[in-house]
C-alpha cells in the first residue's frame, strides 16, 4: 500500500507542478496538519452532531449559512443557540439575505431578542452598486470555541435534516474538523463579519491550561487539511483553481457529486484530459433539481463527456445536494461550492481539501452507494432527446454565466 501511494504521488507531481506554474501562488491555501476529520454522511447524523457540539460550547459559536428556514430544524437551532447564550456563550450568526428571503423577519428578530448577534449578508443597498446585488454568501459553516467546526453542503432546513417525505429530501453530506485548520475558519468568519459590519468581532480568549489541552488533542488527528475560501473580492477564482489542481493531480480515479453542473470550458477540458490519460471519471448529478433551468443547462454538457467514456449517473430517489470530489480514493474536496459559474465567481464559498486515505475510503463507499441507486445516462439515450429540449439548452446556455 505504501508503494502504491508513492507511485500515485510520483505520477501526480509533474501535472500539479505544470498547473501551478500557470496559477498565482497566492491562490494556493496553506496546509494544516494533524487534524481530526469526521464524516457526517446524512442529514439526521449531521444535525445530531451539530446540536451536541453547540450544547458543549463554552466561549463562542460562529455560524454562517446561506439558508436558514423557520421550520422544525430552524426552530431547534434557535433554541439551542438561545440556551448557549444563557450559559454565557457569545453567538455570532451571518445569514444570506437573498438565500433566506422566504424566512420571516420575525424569526431573525426573535434570535436577536434572545441574545444572538446577527448580520444579514448583502442586504439590498445602492451603496455597493447594482453589480454587488448578485453576490451571495453561500457558505455553510459552524465553529465551536475555535477548536471544532462543521462544514459541508447542509443548509438549515427540514429537507436537509431528512424529516420530510423522501421525494422532497435533499441528499447531502457534511463533516467536522478538530485541529489547527479551525483557526483559519475563525479568521475567514471574522473577515466576512468585518466586511458587513465594518468591525472585527472580539472573541473570548481561551485559558492557558485549555490551550495546552487543545494542542495535545490536535496532535491526535491524522488528516492534512487545506481550507479554500473563495469570493468575488478575489482577483481569480480560488475555488475553480482548487478543482483544476485536484483534477490535474488524478492518476487513477475521479468521482464527482454535484447538484448544479455548469462547469465552463476550462473544467470540461480538464475532465476530458483526465479521461484521455486513462483516469476513470465518474459523475453523479441530479435527476430532479430545485433549480430546473440549471439541470437542463447541465445536461447540455453531457455529450462531449459521454463520448470520451466518462460515466454519468443521475440520482432519482432524493434531490442531490452533495458537493464532493474524490481523487484517487485519498484526496477529498468537499464543502459548499458547486461545479458552476456562480460558485466560481460570484458566491462566497468555503471548501475543505482533505488528504486522508481513511476519510477518502469513507467518501468512496458513500458515493458508490449513491451510484448504485442512480440511473445510468448513455450517449444513445442522451442523443435521443428532442428538438424542444435541445433548443431550451441552447437558449439557457446564453445565460450560463448567471447560473
Amino acid at each position: 500500500m505504501v508503494r502504491q501511494n508513492h507511485l500515485k504521488q510520483k505520477k501526480r507531481l509533474p501535472r500539479i507542478i505544470r498547473l501551478l506554474r500557470r496559477m498565482r501562488p497566492a491562490s494556493m491555501p496553506a496546509t494544516f496538519r494533524h487534524n481530526r476529520v469526521v464524516l457526517c454522511p446524512d442529514g439526521p447524523g449531521f444535525f445530531r452532531s451539530l446540536f451536541a457540539a453547540i450544547r458543549s460550547a463554552e466561549r463562542f459559536i460562529l455560524i454562517e449559512y446561506y439558508l436558514i428556514r423557520n421550520d422544525l430544524i430552524g426552530s431547534a437551532l434557535a433554541d439551542e443557540l438561545a440556551a448557549a447564550v444563557k450559559r454565557g456563550v457569545r453567538v455570532l450568526l451571518i445569514y444570506d439575505y437573498i438565500g433566506s428571503v422566504e424566512t420571516p423577519a420575525s424569526y431573525f428578530k426573535n434570535l436577536s431578542q434572545r441574545g444572538i448577534e446577527l448580520i444579514s449578508f448583502n442586504m439590498p443597498s445602492f451603496r455597493r452598486g447594482v453589480g454587488w446585488f448578485d453576490k451571495r454568501d453561500h457558505r455553510k459553516m459552524t465553529v465551536i470555541d475555535g477548536t471544532l467546526a462543521f462544514l459541508g453542503g447542509f443548509n438549515i432546513g427540514d429537507e436537509y435534516a431528512g424529516i420530510v417525505a423522501q421525494p422532497l429530501r435533499f441528499r447531502d453530506v457534511g463533516f467536522s474538523i478538530s485541529g489547527s485548520a479551525v483557526g483559519e475558519l475563525v479568521r475567514i468568519f471574522r473577515e466576512t463579519w468585518q466586511m458587513e459590519r465594518r468591525e472585527v468581532p472580539d472573541l473570548p480568549e481561551q485559558p492557558l491550561s485549555e490551550r495546552d489541552e487543545t494542542r495535545t488533542f490536535r496532535r491526535r488527528g491524522q488528516s492534512n487539511v487545506n481550507i479554500v475560501s473563495g469570493g468575488p473580492h478575489h482577483r481569480s477564482s480560488y475555488i475553480r483553481n482548487a478543482f483544476l489542481v485536484s483534477i490535474a493531480s488524478a492518476s487513477e480515479e475521479i468521482i464527482i457529486a454535484t447538484p448544479y453542473f455548469v462547469p465552463g470550458p476550462r473544467l470540461i477540458r480538464s475532465l476530458l484530459r483526465a479521461a484521455r490519460r486513462g483516469v476513470l471519471v465518474r459523475l453523479l448529478l441530479p435527476a430532479r433539481s430545485d433549480v430546473p433551468l440549471v439541470r437542463i443547462l447541465g445536461r447540455s454538457f453531457y455529450g462531449p463527456l459521454l463520448k470520451e467514456g466518462i460515466e454519468i449517473r443521475e440520482l432519482e430517489r432524493e434531490i442531490l445536494h452533495s458537493k464532493v470530489m474524490l481523487i484517487d480514493g485519498e484526496r477529498t474536496v468537499i464543502g459548499s461550492a458547486n461545479f458552476d459559474q456562480r460558485s466560481f465567481h460570484r458566491n462566497f464559498e468555503i471548501n475543505g481539501i482533505i488528504d486522508s486515505s481513511a476519510f477518502g475510503g469513507q467518501i468512496r463507499g458513500m458515493l458508490l452507494e449513491d451510484f448504485r441507486g442512480s440511473r445510468v445516462i448513455t450517449l444513445a439515450d442522451h442523443e435521443r432527446r428532442g428538438f424542444v429540449t435541445r433548443f431550451m439548452e441552447r437558449v439557457i446556455k446564453l445565460f450560463s454565466w448567471f447560473m
